[in-house]
């Protein structure tokens, strides 16, 4: 069987499902914006507070026990209106005649034994099902609903002509509610329905089934009968009371639901309607009963197409295998599905069978099904989805002798692929293969059907492909979602693959030419991953943006950042970083070009402000503050020995000599020169700073010659990081000539600002203000010096 065709026979058998959903009287509570709903909130009558505008009212599940015309009166649009599962039990259908745009309304499960007819004109859907009605509750004005598709009703007695007044209607499902039925001993009523597609009609559930109606309908397409209780004594009446209504030639599907039944009579309605027109017959919610025995059973020509048998509940222990899987296994028609049971096995065909489908979902199968069995030649599909399969190589093992096999399901089993070495054996017809929710490994790549064209692999636990896999050349769709691959597959194995799903996997860093490997790819899913947004995925997304629209689905919302923390939960799509820093050469060259403008830089810098020299007097500087810390505290208490030490060029040597020094020792003032108090042996930068540090002032003769001394501008270095440690203004300035401020080289920075920040005293020409001046150096020198027990006569 092709699978348009397969697919149209499904869909035959799903439409009854849904019609008989949608007549399903406790509905899904959902409320939008012209719809409200009002369900199980205790209600007594239709809410006030309604907005006149609504199309869809759901009041089921409360207590309503009377509808009046005002209470609906004012919702003029009103389309859909729910009123199942409350206590109405007489109620007049005028009150709707405000509503004329009402198509579906729902009075199932109410307490209604009388109605007042009237006709609802734009009603297309009419349930007064499960109710109290004695006879059919049908009115001559029902005859005048023409776009009435579906009627429920429900009633305790059946007359002939009860649905006399609506035979011309041509409605598409009646449903016909019998759970209150009753009839006398050995009565037997008829009731003739001429024109539905589908009847549904639906007994006691906890009576033997009993009912003896002759139903007779015209055009019948679908039978649907629920509640049904069987032994082997009433079987015969049950299968009487088919007999008339599958007499008609256009009877397709007939479905039964809750069937409660021996192991006999279930194989007697087989063997019943196997002659029948029927095409396909589904039984659901199955429980068989007392014992299982072998019966006969004749496959002869049938027109049946397909058998489903969902959710089988086995109350008989001890019985045959055999004998339940034989009537299975030999049945002469396309299509078998057998699911939710507890059957463990299944026998295969003793001959060549007709089988083209089979289903065998939620059973507990095991590896042993359909080994070596040589008769399902034709088997185009099989399902073996939620069994108990545990290998792999025993699957292939299993297809080998089905040379039409096309697709195969073994998903949600506990199939395992380890050790299986590429030595599996497939049947090569094979082109769909659904391996889901297993617990494969890298290893089920060695083990595949050669021409398999779309394979399922998600949720299993496969963390790479092996590049040296089989090839298949064949493969077109390939879902390996919910595992733990890091990267997407290359097509070089894949070469004809269009379709990939890797979604939900554990993919950083896509490879960044998988669009130029698979050129084939049509649709790519691979969102939901830990994407890391570093420089290396960019030509991922680059090449993203050049593939077609719609090519990667789910983008850019299932394509966010994991990593790093800062770029978490941002879109791929809006992840750019710098050009700088993803080009290695570019970065090397821009930190190789920085790193050289900074030499240069700095080499400049040294040459204007001396910078090596600056360091070597920090050097020394920090070298001899810290001898000067290790000192004991004695002598650290005496190491102040003089009032000023003078720093001058020895170009002006005569001028300190003749004038500056005899002013001020005549004033008792203890002067240090380099000269006459400098230690041999030390070096002159270490005399330099013992002389200031012993010095409780530094004097400096500035001149044009003191700039150009480099031993001067040492000893002003010296005393003025000695003004900072000491916290005191230990610094007087004389100015003897004049110092231009460009005669002053670059690297005496600190000449500049001292010259430019503090107060200097300038040597008078005029004889008459030197007065002045000497006043003011002495007024330096407002203190008594402590001397210590040692030589202050000490000389160079």
């Amino acid at each position: 069987m092709t699978k348009n065709k397969e697919l149209a026979v499904r869909i035959v058998c799903f439409m009854c499902i849904v019609t008989m959903i949608a007549a399903a009287t406790n509905q899904f509570c959902n409320e939008s914006g012209l719809s409200v709903c009002r369900s199980n909130i205790g209600l007594t009558r239709i809410p006030k507070d309604l907005s006149p505008v609504i199309e869809d009212l759901d009041v089921s599940q409360n207590d309503i026990t009377e509808l009046q015309a005002s209470d609906l009166s004012f919702l003029s649009r009103l389309k859909v209106l729910r009123v199942s599962y409350n206590r109405i039990q007489q109620l007049d259908l005028s009150v709707f005649k405000f509503n004329h745009d009402l198509e579906y309304l729902d009075l199932s499960h109410n307490q209604l034994r009388r109605i007042s007819c009237y006709a609802l004109m734009s009603c297309k859907h009419l349930d007064l099902s499960f109710n109290d009605f004695d006879a059919l509750p049908i009115c001559e004005e029902f005859g005048n609903l023409t776009q009435l598709s579906f009627l429920g009703l429900s009633a305790r007695k059946l007359q002939q002509l009860d649905l006399l007044p609506i035979a011309h209607l041509h409605l598409s499902y009646i449903l016909l509610e019998l759970g209150g039925y009753y009839v006398k001993e050995n009565g037997r009523e008829s009731l003739q329905i001429l024109n539905t597609k589908t009847l549904h009609l639906v007994f006691h559930p906890n009576t033997l089934f009993f009912v003896q109606v002759n139903i007779s309908v015209n055009t019948l397409g679908c039978l649907q009968l629920t509640n049904i209780k069987l032994n082997d004594k009433n079987c015969d009446v049950f299968i009487e009371f088919l007999s008339e209504l599958t007499r008609g030639p256009t009877l397709l599907n007939v479905t039964l639901y809750h069937i409660e039944t021996t192991w006999k009579c279930l194989v007697s309605i087989f063997q019943f309607l196997w002659p029948k027109p029927v095409e396909y017959l589904n039984i659901y919610n199955l429980t068989i009963i007392e014992d299982i025995q072998k019966e006969n059973f004749t496959y002869s020509k049938t027109t049946l197409k397909a058998l489903t048998i969902e959710h089988v509940k086995n109350r008989v222990f001890i019985f045959s295998q055999t004998v339940l899987y034989r009537v299975f296994s030999e049945m002469n028609i396309v299509m078998l599905t057998i699911s939710d049971t507890p059957f463990i096995h299944m026998l295969c065909p003793q001959a060549p069978s007709t089988f083209k489908f089979l289903n065998f979902t939620r059973n507990v199968f095991t590896d042993s099904i359909f080994q070596k069995c040589s008769t399902l030649v034709r088997l185009e599909t099989l399902i073996l989805q939620k069994n108990g399969l545990k290998d792999l190589y025993k699957v292939g093992l299993m297809t080998k002798d089905m040379p039409s096999l096309e697709i195969l399901d073994v998903s949600w089993n506990s199939l395992e692929s380890d050790g299986l070495e590429g030595n599996c054996l497939w049947v090569e017809s094979i082109v769909m293969l659904d391996l889901s929710s297993n617990m494969l490994t890298d290893s089920v790549f060695s083990c595949l059907p050669p021409r398999v064209k779309v394979l399922d692999l998600h949720k299993n636990r496969i963390q790479s492909i092996p590049k040296g896999v089989m090839q298949l050349e064949s493969l077109q769709e390939l879902n390996v979602a919910f595992n733990s691959l890091a990267d997407l597959p290359g097509c070089s194995t894949f070469s004809s693959l269009s379709v990939l799903t890797l979604d939900h996997n554990v993919v950083s860093h896509p490879s960044a030419d998988f669009f130029q490997s698979c050129q084939k790819i049509r649709s790519l899913k691979a969102g939901n991953n830990p994407f890391q947004c570093t420089c290396e995925l960019r030509e991922f997304i680059k090449n993203i943006g050049q593939v077609p629209r719609g090519v990667v689905e789910d983008w850019p919302d299932s394509y966010k950042c994991d990593y790093p923390e800062s770029y978490k939960g941002t879109p791929l799509k809006d992840f750019h970083p710098s050009q700088l820093s993803c080009n290695t050469v570019l970065l090397i060259v821009t930190v190789g070009a920085t790193m050289l403008l900074l030499a240069v830089t700095m080499t400049l810098l040294c040459i204007y402000l001396d910078l090596p020299w600056y360091l070597r007097m920090m050097f020394q500087w920090t070298q001899t503050r810290r001898r000067a810390r290790n000192l004991p505290l004695e002598e650290l208490q005496r190491t102040l020995q003089f009032h000023a030490f003078i720093s001058y060029s020895g170009h002006d040597s005569a001028w300190v000599k003749n004038e500056l020094v005899p002013n001020l020792e005549k004033e008792d003032v203890r002067i240090c020169l380099h000269e006459r108090n400098f230690v041999p042996g030390k070096s002159i930068v270490e005399n330099i700073v013992n002389c200031i540090e012993k010095s409780y002032k530094s004097i400096f003769v500035l001149s044009p010659n003191f700039v150009q001394s480099e031993w001067c501008h040492y000893e002003l270095y010296f005393a003025h990081h000695n003004l900072f440690h000491a916290g005191s203004d230990n610094l007087i300035l004389i100015l003897l000539e004049p110092i231009p401020q460009n005669s002053i080289p670059n690297k005496y920075h600190k000449l500049r600002a001292l010259m430019t920040q503090r107060t200097y005293l300038e040597w008078p020409k005029e004889k008459s203000k030197r007065g002045l001046f000497w006043a003011n150096i002495r007024a330096a020198f407002n203190m008594k010096l402590t001397l210590g027990t040692e030589n202050k006569d000490e000389k160079t």
